[in-house]
């Protein structure tokens, strides 16, 4: 970009947005677990609506690609720029974008832009008794616009969907500039193609999200946190049908974990959180169960549950957590098994997902292949039990060295998502493609609807500006 184009570019957000030192460049363009280090022109820090559409006239005009970046949280790569590319990207990082705008308590709906931070909004729906229930590890740090581009799954899929689920409406800026207005509160539309279901899970390949109407829900009643011990993915499963036949709904999250990541957790863990059951176990399940009556009936489903899968031979220990403290330690182990592997070494992951039923003989062969290729191999599975989906991330031996691991990635991946082709799964459950899976994707997505996304990619960014080389 010559000091002309970037002056122009600068001019529309002013001087004190517009970032083109390396210094002031580096933290948006590396990437969270580090597996990419990039380069980029300039950063631009818009504030509003109307500076993004300035901007993106101006970059289709001159055939400048953009970055859309919110919190810089994500582990494909599709926020930041190619690695090995040409640098010349612009990012357009939309944390100034960051205004809670509505909260409508009669429609169980609230406004907000882009930027705001997750945890953030969580808040802002528990000050109005209401519950926001997209819940991820990363949600002091992420952005609303990065979980909808995304499509964000997290910990609360099981009982009230994905991302895709809790957004009613959408604003986003086009490629070519345009501002599309698409925030309706209706919960029933009928009136041609659902627009913003293209942009959600899109992950910036098609326009810049900049506000959104999310969903609302009433706040439980009543609350209550397992950690159960089981013996196998089998165990698992018995258990989650069985909570799921008494309570339905009320199951709001089924953690699943192998003894590896609770001691991963354990022994990395910066809260000072103890182990909740005694000894080790092969697999734990961390349960919830919410009541929209009382506390009382929470209380008195988990113990009817968890008494009826003891009888049955299914669980071999269990605690209920006995203070909203003790809930709050039980669930920070979980949500500490992506940090707790950092220490551990070089990690290899996959986000995938299989039909629950699958899951136990998914494992089973998985944990066969892999073994094979590196019989030390550290495998840290863990995820969420109840929609299918598993982070199976293989952690190096211990004492090799990162770059010697890394040289199995290739075979380990071929053998992961060669049975997922098996088990009719998916490669990317909630982490989305970037860069990482492009070429993946690539190969195993079906020819039509390959077709189907290019055609939709070409007529909405003729260009070709909008996050080039991601997805597709």
């Amino acid at each position: 970009m010559n000091d002309e184009l970037s002056s122009k570019f600068a001019d529309i957000v002013g001087e004190k947005h517009a970032l083109t030192s390396a210094t002031d460049i580096a933290p948006y363009v590396n990437d969270w677990r580090g597996r990419y280090v990039t380069q980029a022109d300039m950063v631009l820090r818009p504030g509003s609506v109307e500076e993004i559409s300035s901007i993106m006239k101006l970059a289709s005009e001159t055939k400048t690609p953009v970055i859309p970046q919110a919190g810089n949280t994500g582990l494909v790569g599709a926020g930041i720029p190619l690695e090995n590319g040409g640098g010349n990207e612009i990012i357009l990082s939309l944390g100034r974008l960051n205004r809670i705008v509505d909260v409508d308590t009669g429609s169980n709906t609230m406004t907000v832009e882009a930027g705001v931070v997750l945890e953030n909004i969580q808040n802002a729906a528990d000050n109005a008794n209401r519950l926001f229930p997209l819940s991820l590890g990363s949600q002091g740090t992420c952005q609303i616009g990065g979980n909808i581009g995304s499509n964000a799954g997290g910990t609360g899929v099981l009982a009230y969907g994905n991302t895709r689920e809790l957004v009613m409406g959408l604003e986003a800026v086009l490629p070519t500039g345009e501002i599309w207005n698409g925030l309706s509160r209706l919960c029933k539309d009928n009136t041609g193609y659902d627009l913003k279901n293209l942009l959600i899970g899109a992950e910036g390949t098609l326009g810049v999200i900049t506000k959104a109407v999310i969903k609302l829900f009433p706040k439980p009643k009543g609350r209550e946190v397992a950690f159960v011990a089981l013996k196998s993915p089998q165990d698992a499963l018995d258990l989650l049908n069985l909570a799921k036949g008494r309570v339905g709904n009320g199951l709001t999250a089924f953690e699943f974990m192998a003894d590896i990541c609770m001691q991963f957790s354990l022994r990395h863990s910066q809260s000072g959180t103890r182990a909740p059951i005694e000894g080790n176990h092969p697999w734990y399940i961390l349960m919830e169960i919410s009541s929209g009556r009382s506390a009382e009936d929470a209380r008195t489903s988990m113990e009817d549950i968890l008494e009826t899968a003891f009888e049955a031979g299914i669980v071999q220990d269990a605690t209920i957590a006995e203070s909203i403290s003790q809930q709050n330690g039980f669930w920070q182990l979980r949500e500490d098994m992506s940090d707790s592997q950092k220490p551990e070494g070089a990690s290899i992951k996959h986000d995938i997902a299989v039909p629950v039923g699958s899951v136990p003989a998914f494992i089973i062969d998985a944990d066969a292949a892999v073994l094979q290729i590196v019989p030390d191999a550290r495998i840290v599975n863990f995820g969420h039990m109840g929609d299918g989906n598993l982070h199976y991330n293989i952690s190096q031996p211990v004492g090799w060295e990162r770059e010697r691991f890394f040289e199995f990635e290739p075979a380990i991946n071929d053998a992961v998502y060669g049975l997922i082709a098996k088990y009719q799964g998916s490669i990317s459950a909630e982490h989305g493609i970037g860069q990482m899976k492009r070429d993946k994707l690539a190969k195993i997505k079906d020819p039509t609807a390959l077709f189907m996304m290019r055609k939709i990619k070409a007529a909405l960014d003729p260009e070709g500006i909008m996050n080039p080389g991601k997805v597709i």
